[in-house]
């Protein structure tokens, strides 16, 4: 059953990762119905205890990602992905492939920085440049950089999904260690 729950998940992961890197967004129809999928064969399977389960895993998804969103860090697209993956696996599934997507999106972010270090350096000059006029005595006042130094957007999905399949390989070959889930 765990096999087929992560073949499903893998498909929405991808499909993810598809609308994601096209149109930068997760849309709707895909995240609804998975977390919906993921509800109803849980709850098929495992009754009520399987559907506590991936109710407890689709609250946790969406708990964990909620201050990014809610900070402007991310979008609701990628809130809906996480829960919809929590509904698949579980709060401690969630919980460990959230923190396995900070860790690979950081990796992520810094690779796509590597390739835009000009727009990194005007970003960091323009920082520099704000901190020294606070320290001054001034306020502080952050000058935005033009448009051609703006920094890329980043397709937070693509780090999602490498989490949650992070968090699948280390199931299968380290069930015991905490971020198997």
């Amino acid at each position: 059953m765990d096999s087929a729950h992560d073949i499903l998940l893998s498909l929405v992961l991808l499909t993810a990762c598809a609308t994601d890197l096209s149109a930068q967004r997760i849309p709707n129809w895909l995240t609804y119905p998975a977390m919906c999928l993921a509800l109803a064969l849980h709850g098929l399977w495992g009754g009520a205890e399987g559907l506590l389960f991936s109710l407890s895993g689709l609250g946790a998804g969406l708990g964990l990602m909620l201050l990014p969103f809610l900070m402007g860090v991310m979008g609701a697209g990628d809130v809906k992905l996480l829960a919809a993956a929590g509904a698949f696996i579980g709060a401690r599934g969630a919980l460990s492939a959230f923190v396995l997507t900070s860790l690979l999106g950081g990796v992520y972010a810094l690779v796509v920085l590597a390739f835009h270090r000009r727009a990194l350096a005007v970003r960091l000059r323009a920082l520099k440049d704000a901190a020294m006029v606070a320290a001054a005595g001034g306020g502080l006042s952050l000058a935005l950089p033009a448009d051609g130094a703006r920094l890329p957007r980043l397709c937070y999905g693509l780090a999602i999904a490498a989490g949650c399949w992070a968090r699948m390989a280390l199931a299968v070959y380290m069930p015991g260690a905490f971020l198997a889930g």
